[in-house]
Order: C-alpha cells, then sequence, then structure tokens
C-alpha cells in the first residue's frame, strides 16, 4: 500500500470517528438556537461561530458530516445491488436480455444524470419531515445511480456465462437462478466491490448538489449540501474563513475517496 493510500484511509477513518462522535463533541446539538448569539465569529464555546438564526455551526458541521457519509454508501449499496440485478442477470441470460438491458441502460446513461436526479427530486413532495427527506434522498439516488455499474457487470456476467466452471455446473444439472447466484453471481463480487466504493463519492457530490438546490435533507437536520447552500449569503472569504471549513472538509473527502480509486489494488 502505497503511502498517499494510507493517508487517505487515515483521513476518512478520522473524518468518520469524529462525525460519529458528534454527539459527545457538540453535546448542544445542531437545532438548538442561541438565540443572543446569531451570526457570531468562532468563541471558546462555538469553534466555528454560530449561523443567522444561532445554531452553533461546529455542530451542525459534525452532524452533517455524519448524514453525508452514510447517506452516501446506503445509496452506493443500493445502486450496486440494482446494478447486480439488472446488469449482472442480463449477462448470464445473453440474447435479447443482453440486447434489452444494454439499450435501456444506454438510453439511460444517455439522460445527463444531474438533471434527471434534479427532476425527480422536484416532483415529489418538498415540504416533509427531516427523517422523510433523507429517506427520499437516499433511495432517489440509489434508485437512479445503478446505470454505470449495470453497464460494467453485464459485460463481466456476459463473460462468465461461458466460463468453464459454469458450464460444468449446467452440465452437473443447475440451472436457473440457483446457477446465478451459486456459482455467477460470487463470482461478481471483484467488480460489485469496486463498484460500490467507487459510486460512494459520486454520490456524496450530489447530495450536496440538492442540498444547495435546497432538494436534498430537510431543516434542521444538515448536511454538505445545506451547509454549502450557506455560502451563497458570504460577501467575503477573508472576513469569515470558518464558514469555508464544510468546503474544505468535502474536498478533502473527495480527494481521499479518488486517491483510494486510483490505486490499482481497487481496481484489479
Amino acid at each position: 500500500m502505497s503511502a498517499a493510500r494510507k493517508l487517505a484511509c487515515v483521513v476518512l477513518l478520522a473524518v468518520c470517528a469524529v462525525s460519529l462522535a458528534a454527539d459527545w463533541l457538540a453535546p448542544a446539538g445542531y437545532a438548538k438556537q442561541f438565540r443572543e448569539l446569531p451570526g457570531s465569529p468562532p468563541s471558546r464555546q462555538h469553534l466555528l461561530g454560530t449561523d443567522e438564526i444561532g445554531r452553533d455551526r461546529f455542530a451542525r458541521v459534525l452532524y452533517g458530516t455524519r448524514i453525508s457519509l452514510l447517506l452516501a454508501p446506503a445509496a452506493a449499496l443500493v445502486s450496486t445491488l440494482l446494478a447486480a440485478l439488472v446488469g449482472g442477470l442480463a449477462g448470464y441470460l445473453g440474447g435479447i436480455w443482453l440486447r434489452i438491458a444494454t439499450s435501456f441502460t444506454d438510453l439511460f446513461l444517455s439522460l445527463p444524470w444531474l438533471f434527471l436526479l434534479i427532476t425527480v427530486r422536484a416532483l415529489l413532495p418538498l415540504n416533509v419531515s427531516p427523517l422523510l427527506s433523507v429517506l427520499i434522498t437516499f433511495f432517489i439516488l440509489g434508485l437512479l445511480g445503478w446505470a454505470a455499474s449495470a453497464r460494467v457487470l453485464s459485460t463481466s456476467a456476459d463473460s462468465l456465462r461461458n466460463s468453464d466452471f459454469v458450464l460444468q455446473a449446467r452440465a452437473s444439472g443447475l440451472h436457473g437462478p440457483r446457477l446465478f447466484f451459486v456459482h455467477v453471481l460470487p463470482n461478481l463480487k471483484p467488480v460489485l466491490y469496486a463498484q460500490f466504493w467507487i459510486s460512494i463519492p459520486v454520490f456524496i457530490l450530489s447530495e450536496a448538489n440538492l442540498g444547495i438546490l435546497g432538494l436534498g435533507v430537510a431543516e434542521p437536520l444538515p448536511s454538505w449540501g445545506s451547509l454549502l447552500r450557506e455560502l451563497e449569503g458570504l460577501i467575503s472569504f477573508r472576513e469569515e474563513p470558518w464558514r469555508l471549513v464544510p468546503l474544505v472538509l468535502l474536498i478533502i473527502v473527495l480527494t481521499s475517496f479518488q486517491q483510494l480509486l486510483s490505486n490499482e489494488e481497487l481496481t484489479a
């Protein structure tokens, strides 16, 4: 393992650990309003100051990081499972099923991903509870983000369809779904693993885009998207540099994921 990959692992583990310790590091919570200190600068009590309605920015960054880092892997899991069922099964069946799945996947990929995501989210109710908004965002990301992985998995499954061990299993009398789930799908695990990790930074950035547009996680729950949206009213970065912490943290996390995914060990 290279030094850069080790550093990326340490950074991601540290960010996850700190976000999970939000209840201890910021016991006041993300929603409590300190009405006597709206828009205050950093202090000993509020390490990153407070927002326009007096909520502690440090607490909101911690809780927002936790939500975004939990939301993205959950959405990546859903999209990877859908890709395994659609792409993997189509590649295993071959013939007309593979052609139909490939055509549908190509059509899906031809649509602008971000615009499709925004359109679908905008069609759904916006005045929902914070918890429901998390679930909606999670399912939209997962249900719309499977196409790229499905194309890769269909190619891999198609190459396995006529492999020696599959032909031997068929000769032994094993057919249908059992052959797919027992012999084909387990051999797709390395590809599934890679596609899962590749999807996580994509969904982190997608959630941030939704949040910036006000279509992501609902208030008062914070996320990186809603925290970045607060930068719209920032007049000067020099006067309030602490408000850039969510943006810097997002860049660090995405760069760390990119360093991990660029490693040959993951894609091998």
